[in-house]
């Protein structure tokens, strides 16, 4: 999706690992390039290993909390990343594969590291990515961290 200014919209999936650092640094270089506008988001949900998670909204400090976390982790990735680019900033609730697949519908391009905080080591590529790639309404960019 061009912006109405007909910048190029870059999706970039953040989660302050090594790899979506250089994604969001990736990012942010072909955004120079090119003139498209970079959208660094960061997912967040609750995670299936501390119960089912909570049906409609949770309480409200938790919720702020959590986001007030998220966000200086978010600040600190661009920082690392990007500390020289203009990046807007986007938090959403939900498993990160997923709303990444949904917000490539209004990308042109999305971009992801090819491996992030997970539980599984030795793939060789994330199951985020690997989810983005086979799913995203758009091209997807998986930078590699070079291990």
């Amino acid at each position: 999706m061009t912006t109405a200014s007909g910048a190029p919209v870059v999706v970039v999936g953040v989660d302050s690992s090594a790899a979506s650092v250089l994604a969001l640094r990736w990012a942010a270089r072909y955004a120079a390039d090119t003139g498209a506008r970079v959208l660094a988001v960061m997912c967040w949900h609750y995670p299936g290993a501390f119960g089912v998670s909570p049906i409609g909204r949770a309480p409200e400090p938790v919720t702020d909390e959590v986001r007030q976390h998220l966000s200086e982790t978010l600040e600190k990735a661009i920082a690392d990343g990007a500390p020289n680019a203009e990046v807007e900033r986007q938090l959403e609730y939900g498993h990160p594969a997923q709303c990444l697949v949904d917000l490539s519908q209004q990308a042109d391009l999305l971009v992801v590291g090819n491996r992030g905080h997970s539980s599984v080591t030795g793939m060789l590529a994330g199951s985020v990515s690997l989810h983005c790639v086979t799913h995203a309404a758009c091209p997807v960019v998986v930078v590699r961290s070079g291990e």
